[in-house]
C-alpha cells in the first residue's frame, strides 16, 4: 500500500534520505533497449547533469547517485537552516531559474514599487517557494519531469515516463547512511555493468575517486566527507573520504562472481566505528533494499521515526535488529 509522502519524511529524526525513480515504460531510461537495438546511453548524462543543477537550486545536498540502464538512485541531504537563512531575494531568484513565478515575484526582482498587500501577498508565496526548495519531493518532481520531456521529445510520443511516485527511505544513522550511500554507489558493478568503482560512469563514487586520484577538492556539487565528529563539525559525512573510497573498492572487488565473499584478512577501521560485521555490511550493501521499506537505521531509532510519523508498526524492524544491532 502506498504512503502519504508526509508519513515517510520526518525531518526532526534525520535529514538524510534515500529516493529511488524508475521508468514505466519498456524502453529504457538510459544504456541500449536491446528489444529495439536503441542506445540511450547519452540519457545517463542528462539525468545527472540535471540532478547536479538541482542541487545548487535547492537547499538539499547530494551524498550519493548512480544513474541505472531503467532507474535512478541518490541519497539526499535535506538542509532546512540553508533555506531558512536566504532572504527573500535569493529565494526568488533561486525559484525563477526553474519556474517563472507569479507577476508579484517578477515585479519585486525589478525592484517595483509594490503596495501594502501586494507585499503580504508577496511574503506568503516567498514563504511557499523557500518550503518548497528544501522538499525532496519538489526536487525528484522537477528531476523526472525535465527527463520526461526530454525523453518524450527524443522519442517522439507523449505518456507517462516514470513510475507515479519515486520511493523514499529514511536513513536514521551513520551506519544506515554509509550502508546506503555504498550499496548505491555499487549499483553498476551488481548490475556488471561496470568493474571497478572508478570506472562507474554516472555515479558520485566515480567523482570522488577521480578527487582523490588527481589531489582535488571533492565536487563541490556532491556533500563532502569531513572526518571524524569533532568541535566546530562543518557540515558533510562524518567520515574520512579515503576510508569511504577504500572501502567502497573493497566491497566491489568482493561483490564480484571471480571473487571470495570477504571483505579482507583485516577488516577496515571504518567498519569497526560503524560496529558493523564484514557479514553485515556485505548483506547492507548488495541487499539494501531488500531489507528495509520507508525507514533504515538500529531498532530505536526505526520505533521513533514510527511514532513520529504515525505508523503503527514499520517494516524492517526485524532486519534491523539483526543487521544493525
Amino acid at each position: 500500500m502506498t504512503q502519504k509522502r508526509a508519513s515517510l519524511i520526518s525531518l526532526s529524526d534525520t535529514p538524510f534520505y534515500h529516493c529511488v525513480s524508475r521508468c514505466v515504460r519498456r524502453s529504457f531510461l538510459c544504456g541500449i533497449d536491446h528489444y529495439s537495438g536503441q542506445n540511450y546511453e547519452h540519457r545517463r548524462a542528462w539525468v545527472e547533469e540535471r540532478l547536479l543543477f538541482l542541487s545548487s537550486v535547492f537547499a538539499i545536498d547530494i551524498c550519493a547517485y548512480a544513474v541505472m540502464s531503467n532507474h535512478v538512485h541518490v541519497v539526499l541531504h535535506v538542509d532546512v537552516d540553508k533555506a531558512l537563512n536566504w532572504s527573500n531575494k535569493q529565494v526568488l531568484a533561486l525559484w525563477h531559474t526553474l519556474y517563472k513565478g507569479t507577476l508579484l515575484t517578477q515585479r519585486f526582482m525589478r525592484d517595483d514599487e509594490l503596495t501594502k498587500s501586494e507585499m503580504h501577498t508577496l511574503e506568503d508565496t516567498i514563504a511557499v517557494y523557500r518550503q518548497r526548495l528544501h522538499d525532496i519531493s519538489w526536487l525528484m518532481r522537477n528531476l523526472n519531469e525535465h527527463i520526461a520531456r526530454e525523453a518524450n521529445k527524443e522519442d517522439e510520443c507523449t505518456g507517462r515516463f516514470w513510475e507515479g511516485r519515486f520511493k523514499s527511505q529514511a536513513l536514521l544513522d551513520n551506519r544506515a547512511l554509509l550502508a546506503c550511500m555504498a550499496y548505491v554507489d555499487l549499483n553498476p558493478i551488481r548490475t556488471k555493468i561496470a568493474t571497478t568503482p572508478e570506472n562507474s560512469h554516472h555515479t558520485s563514487i566515480q567523482k570522488r575517486i577521480h578527487a582523490l586520484k588527481t589531489n582535488q577538492h571533492p565536487p563541490h556539487t556532491l556533500l563532502p566527507f569531513v572526518g571524524n565528529p569533532r568541535q566546530n563539525m562543518p557540515k558533510g559525512i562524518s567520515f574520512s573520504l579515503k576510508d569511504y573510497c577504500e572501502l567502497v573498492d573493497i566491497t566491489g572487488r568482493v561483490i564480484r562472481e571471480d571473487k571470495q565473499g570477504h571483505i579482507a584478512t583485516t577488516q577496515p577501521a571504518i567498519l569497526q566505528r560503524l560496529g558493523l560485521s564484514d557479514a553485515q555490511w556485505l548483506t547492507l550493501t548488495t541487499e539494501f533494499e531488500q531489507h528495509f521499506c520507508y525507514a533504515v537505521g538500529s531498532e530505536h531509532m526505526m520505533r521513533q521515526f514510527a511514532e513520529h510519523t504515525h505508523h503503527r508498526q514499520i517494516q524492517g524492524i526485524s532486519n534491523a535488529r539483526a543487521l544493525l544491532a
